[in-house]
């Protein structure tokens, strides 16, 4: 019975994490293409505010990348618990 509520508790976040990855996924495309916008106006025009601007975007991308990976390890970390669960679970209706 444990392991039946803890699969569905797990199931439920993977969904919600799915879909978090889903949203950083186009999150992330979005900047990378402000990213190379900005790369592009600051090679270009040689200024130090167009420099700038290139930094912070890079920046930007960069965060998101790294919170689109914590992202995917939540999900691989769930799914990792959710196969011990179902594994449990099949062990205990097995005996």
């Amino acid at each position: 019975m444990f392991e039946e509520r803890r699969l569905r508790a797990v199931s439920r976040k993977l969904v919600k994490l799915r879909c978090e990855l889903a949203m950083a996924d186009e999150q992330l495309a979005h900047f990378a293409d402000i990213t190379d916008d900005t790369r592009i106006r600051s090679l270009v025009s040689e200024t130090p505010l167009a420099d700038v601007d290139h930094r912070d975007a890079e920046r930007t991308s960069r965060a998101f990348a790294r919170h689109r990976n914590e992202i995917v390890e939540r999900i691989a970390r769930l799914e990792v618990e959710q196969d011990e669960l179902l594994d449990q679970l099949v062990a205990r209706r097995s005996r």
